[in-house]
C-alpha cells in the first residue's frame, strides 16, 4: 500500500519507516481495529484507528484544548486512511470508514488531516462526510500541523 502516498514518501513524517513505527504503536493501543479493502484479491485500501479517552495524548496535543463535550466521553480516533490511486474517487475510502465505524460503540469519531493533502481535497472530503474542525495538532516534530476534526458516529 506504499503507493497510496508516493508524492509524500520523501518527507520524514510520511517515510515508510515512520509509518511502520506509528502502526506498531497504534496497533498496541486500546481498541485498535483495522479494515482492509480488496478487489480481485489485491489490497486497494485500509483504515485503522483506536479508542481514546479523556487525558489521552491525542487530546493533550490538540490546541486549543478541546471542549469537555468531546473529551469527557470515549471517542474513536481514526488514525489512517489510505487508498491506492486507481481506487480514489470510487467511494472506497468512505465504505471502509463506514465499515470501521459500524464496529464501534463510541459516540464520536475524530481524525487529523493535513490541510494541504491533495491540495486541500482531503480536508474538503472529510468536511463533506460531516467532520468539522475543532483544533490543530502537531503529533511529532516531523509532522506538519494537522487539523483535528470530529463528528458523531451515528
Amino acid at each position: 500500500m506504499v503507493d497510496s502516498l508516493p508524492p509524500l514518501l520523501h518527507l520524514p513524517n510520511y517515510a515508510i519507516h515512520a509509518f511502520g513505527e506509528r502502526l506498531d504503536r497504534h496497533g498496541a493501543e486500546p481498541g485498535f481495529t483495522a479494515v482492509l479493502a480488496y478487489a480481485d484479491d489485491r489490497p486497494v485500501g485500509y483504515v485503522y484507528g483506536n479508542h481514546i479517552e479523556h487525558g489521552d495524548r491525542y487530546w493533550q496535543r490538540t490546541t486549543p484544548e478541546p471542549a469537555e463535550e468531546y473529551t469527557s466521553r470515549p471517542a474513536v480516533a481514526l488514525k489512517e486512511i489510505g487508498v491506492r490511486p486507481a481506487w480514489r474517487g470510487t467511494g472506497t475510502a468512505r465504505r471502509m470508514r463506514d465499515a470501521f465505524l459500524a464496529t464501534r460503540d463510541e459516540p464520536n469519531v475524530t481524525l487529523m488531516v493535513n490541510p494541504a493533502a491533495g491540495d486541500g481535497k482531503v480536508h474538503m472530503l472529510y468536511r463533506s462526510w460531516g467532520y468539522r474542525g475543532i483544533g490543530r495538532s502537531q503529533p511529532s516534530p516531523a509532522s506538519p500541523v494537522l487539523t483535528v476534526m470530529l463528528r458523531p458516529i451515528r
